[in-house]
């Protein structure tokens, strides 16, 4: 006998938050747990991530090195973060270099692979689009005292999730001017502008409990994420929309996939590691 509460009889919006509130409860809990479990989470998020893109660039007839690509993304952000947790000189990271080179040998022994560059391309472009924002992740976590602060990486996911939140409502409910139509028609300004106001209403409420960095730093990274964030979600739009495809994936019932969900911290993540190391 089959159960009625299969996920799939739900409407859009409860898949939605059902995937969105367990997915919170995992990375949440994992995060403010110990460094451990979010370094866990985070590579398994990261490895996910990373084959759900060379799966979407095989689709365009791209023949990256799925494995191999995903391996060096894992390993540049274990290196991160052990040499952020002091268990690692930082001189390993010369290491990162050589075996990233190792793709051309492997592809010179590519013998079906007609266009071999290619390859070799996307294969570095799987690495540094969504490996190399993972591993910026653990620099920022590990920025305010050069110890593991949970607030950093977890106040920045509330933002993001604040973010997308209000303009996925505010857009729904007001949405009438077109942000981008040329690659993604449902997105609208006034989508823009509740995400926004629900992103800095969210950065003042940080700031009154993470004081492990002032007000301004949250509202700064606040803007980052509202800009950046907007952008990440785009460019995947953009990428999607290239090879015809709606969802990057079917992972996240009512989400799409990963890279759906988290487009908008890969292109924060550089931004937010570069503004708090500096500042």
């Amino acid at each position: 006998m089959k159960s009625r509460f299969n996920i799939t009889n739900y409407s859009e919006l409860g898949q939605r938050i059902i995937t969105a509130l367990i997915g919170a409860a995992i990375i949440l809990g994992g995060s403010i747990y110990s460094e451990w479990t979010y370094f866990i989470i985070f590579g398994a998020i990261l490895a996910v991530s990373q084959l759900e893109f060379y799966k979407l660039c095989g689709l365009d007839g791209m023949v990256p090195l799925k494995s191999f690509g995903t391996f060096l993304g894992l390993l540049i952000f274990s290196m991160s973060f052990l040499v952020e947790m002091k268990h690692l000189p930082d001189k390993y990271y010369f290491l990162v270099f050589p075996l990233v080179s190792l793709t051309f040998f492997i592809k010179l022994y590519g013998k079906s692979d007609k266009k071999p560059f290619t390859g070799i391309a996307y294969t570095f472009l799987g690495i540094f689009y969504v490996a190399v924002p993972f591993a910026l992740l653990n620099m920022a976590t590990f920025s305010v005292d050069g110890t593991f602060h949970y607030e950093v990486i977890v106040g920045s996911l509330f933002l993001l999730w604040a973010s997308d939140s209000g303009a996925y409502f505010a857009g729904t409910k007001f949405g009438k001017t077109k942000l981008f139509e040329r690659v993604s028609p449902k997105k609208s300004w006034e989508g823009s502008l509740g995400g926004a106001a629900m992103a800095i209403l969210t950065a003042f409420l940080l700031s009154k409990y993470f004081v492990v960095i002032p007000q301004w730093k949250w509202l700064s990274i606040a803007g980052i994420i509202i800009i950046a964030g907007t952008y990440g979600d785009l460019i995947e739009s953009l990428f999607k929309r290239s090879i015809a495809i709606k969802d990057s994936g079917r992972g996240l019932p009512g989400h799409g996939g990963f890279m759906d969900r988290f487009d908008g911290l890969l292109l924060s993540a550089p931004f937010i590691a570069a503004f708090l190391k500096i500042f």
